[in-house]
C-alpha cells in the first residue's frame, strides 16, 4: 500500500498524510493535474468522482462530486492558492453544495501537497489543516480521513496501469 503514515496533531490542528510511490514525480503530478486521471482515484472504492471545472491556476476552483453506491451525490470546491508543477499544490477545500458553493456549517480545510523525490521513487506529503478543533473533529467525523486513505491507495494502481508504463519508457 502507499499510504505509509496518517498523523492527526490536534495541537496543531492538523493531519499529515504520507504516501510513496514507485514512480517518478511527473507521473505523480500526472494524477493530480489531468482531470480524467484525478477522477480515477480522488473518491474513495465505491465512490468515483466527476470534476465539472478544473481551474487548477492560483486563484482559479476545481469543483467536483463523488457519486456514491445508491446514486447519491456528495459536491466538493477546492479554491486553488499556489501551484508549482511538478511538485506543489495548495488549495482550501469545502464541502459544497450541488451549486458549488461551500455548505455553511462543514468545515473548510487548508491543503498542501508536496512531492520530493524519494528513494528511486516518488513521495507525497498531503497535509490538512483546520482552522479549530471542533473544524478538525467535525472532518474526522464524516469519515473523510477514511476514505482519503483508501482513494490515494488507487493511486499506486493508476501509476502501473499501460498508460502510465508506456509515459515512464518514453521518458
Amino acid at each position: 500500500m502507499s499510504v505509509t503514515s496518517v498523523d492527526t496533531d490536534y495541537d496543531r490542528l492538523a493531519i499529515t498524510l504520507i504516501a510513496d510511490f514507485d514512480a517518478p514525480i511527473e507521473q505523480v503530478w500526472e494524477l493530480w493535474s489531468d482531470p480524467r486521471k484525478l477522477e480515477r482515484w480522488w473518491g474513495p472504492p465505491g465512490y468515483p468522482a466527476t470534476f465539472d471545472n478544473d481551474d487548477l491556476n492560483p486563484d482559479g476552483d476545481v469543483t467536483y462530486f463523488m457519486t456514491g453506491p445508491e446514486g447519491d451525490r456528495h459536491w466538493g470546491l477546492w479554491s486553488v492558492t499556489a501551484v508549482d508543477p511538478p511538485t506543489s499544490l495548495e488549495f482550501a477545500n469545502a464541502f459544497a453544495n450541488a451549486d458549488g458553493t461551500p455548505i455553511a456549517d462543514m468545515p473548510v480545510s487548508s491543503v498542501s501537497v508536496r512531492l520530493t523525490e524519494h528513494q528511486n521513487g516518488t513521495r507525497m506529503e498531503m497535509r490538512t489543516r483546520f482552522e479549530s478543533r471542533e473544524d478538525l473533529e467535525k472532518w474526522l467525523s464524516t469519515g473523510t480521513r477514511e476514505g482519503q486513505q483508501q482513494a490515494i491507495a488507487q493511486m499506486d494502481v493508476l501509476l502501473h496501469t499501460p498508460d502510465q508504463l508506456q509515459s515512464r519508457r518514453a521518458s
